[in-house]
């Protein structure tokens, strides 16, 4: 018997729900009556990208509403190696990192550990600015809305040099924030870690176990894992790649990132960011509620460097960042985006909370293909849900009146005498995206 590839695999998985929607979406009108392609050739269009940059190995996952709609491998997980990255393949997260850090803290503060306004000083006494009195003016919001007004990446380069928090912290007594806390954006690392001991002295729990307790095992995130020794321990990991002249190299993964686990310290896999998303989309409203997923989507801060972004500023019209996740207009449309890169590594997570779409990217190397990539996806996706009549909502099993009683969601699975909703999709203008590569 032929071997099956991964491609045909993930379509034979597709089978199922699209015999199940058949006659349904066949009673309708016959302008109904062929599903929308969410993303035609998106699969194609990946691994071209990789395969013209030469990326060892990469993976991507699509989700709509509560269900994964496919997780598409490509290549290895090591040069020179024949262990092919699959969904569970571990990467290193980086700076999506944050999305977890913001995600956990806005959590605990709606159960009222600890409130945004709280001065940084109240948990961390010893941090100073040459003002003293700015340094009692960050507060916790700050911190993760990279609104604390310093100059960005403040000390990133003692972070290269291996320092931990407690080494760096007494050198922001040599600084001055370039504005008032709260009213300009400067990314940071250091400062965004100083998050763990708010959320460590307010709970009485270390950082790692709050994630895994609060969100990793109850989203069901099998692979996540925080810190360089889980990486390690993962028999089934990425290994990273830098570019050479010709050809990318394998690298040693360095503490040096880990250091500081809430900025760049996660590890996971596709599968389990998928799960992410699901919950961000607000389908695991058990472990994240819709007032918290409300807070994290406020614009903080403008970030007018992100128009100018590699790959993205032919479609940003303007850019916040919320809460550990950036903003972005895109077109007429609003996306929830963030992106990682360490050594070796980049990732890539964004998610339409108006269209309840998500894509998740992740490459064991340090290729830019990365950007065009999720930008020309967004290209693609947002203007033909705008344009066509309706969504092809029987890929979700659950329906947002149960969001508050997860066994009632659980119990509202669409069965198969269930009718299948079809949404109008109003038009809101003409998008400036257009249509984007996917449509050659």
């Amino acid at each position: 018997m032929k071997a099956l590839t991964k491609k045909r695999i993930t379509a034979l998985l597709a089978l199922p729900a699209l015999l199940f929607a058949a006659p349904h979406v066949l009673a309708q009108s016959e302008e109904y009556a062929t599903p929308v392609e969410l993303f035609p050739d998106f699969s194609d269009f990946f691994e071209q990208a990789l395969a013209r940059d030469n990326v060892p190995g990469g993976v991507f996952a699509v989700v709509h509403r509560d269900r994964i709609l496919q997780i598409q491998p490509f290549g290895v997980r090591a040069a020179g190696s024949s262990a092919l990255v699959d969904e569970n393949t571990v990467f290193r997260l980086a700076s999506v990192s944050k999305t977890f850090a913001s995600g956990l803290a806005a959590k605990l503060q709606h159960e009222q550990y600890f409130q945004w306004q709280d001065p940084i000083t109240q948990y961390v006494p010893e941090f100073r600015f040459q003002n003293e009195s700015l340094a009692n003016q960050v507060t916790v919001e700050h911190l993760l809305a990279h609104s604390v007004g310093v100059v960005p990446n403040a000390y990133d380069n003692l972070i290269e040099a291996n320092y931990n928090r407690t080494r760096i912290l007494p050198h922001f007594a040599r600084l001055n924030p370039l504005c008032e806390p709260g009213e300009c954006y400067g990314y940071q690392n250091v400062l965004f870690s100083f998050i763990e001991p708010v959320l460590e002295q307010s709970t009485g729990v270390d950082y790692a176990t709050l994630l895994s307790t609060e969100l990793f095992n109850p989203l069901g995130m099998n692979n996540a894992s925080v810190g360089l020794e889980q990486y390690l321990a993962a028999p089934n990991k990425a290994a990273p790649h830098v570019r050479g002249q010709s050809r990318w190299f394998s690298r040693t993964v360095t503490p040096h990132y880990y250091n500081f686990p809430s900025a760049a310290g996660v590890n996971a896999s596709a599968a389990d960011l998928a799960q992410w998303l699901i919950a961000q989309l607000g389908y695991r409203p058990d472990v994240m509620p819709t007032e918290v997923l409300n807070d994290l989507r406020e614009p903080r801060v403008r970030t007018v460097r992100d128009l100018r972004r590699r790959g993205w500023r032919n479609f940003i019209q303007d850019a916040h960042y919320g809460l550990g996740w950036r903003l972005y207009q895109f077109g007429e449309h609003e996306i929830m985006y963030h992106g990682g890169w360490v050594q070796g590594f980049r990732a890539d997570i964004a998610y339409s909370p108006e269209h309840e779409v998500g894509l998740v990217i992740l490459l064991n190397a340090e290729s830019n293909v990365i950007n065009d990539i999720s930008s020309q996806f967004w290209a693609d996706v947002l203007p033909r849900l705008e344009q066509e009549r309706w969504v092809p909502y029987y890929h979700a099993s659950t329906t947002r009146s149960a969001e508050t009683d997860p066994e009632q969601q659980r119990a509202n699975s669409v069965r198969p005498d269930t009718p299948l909703p079809l949404l109008p999709i109003q038009p809101l203008g003409n998008s400036s995206a257009g249509a984007g590569l996917l449509n050659r």
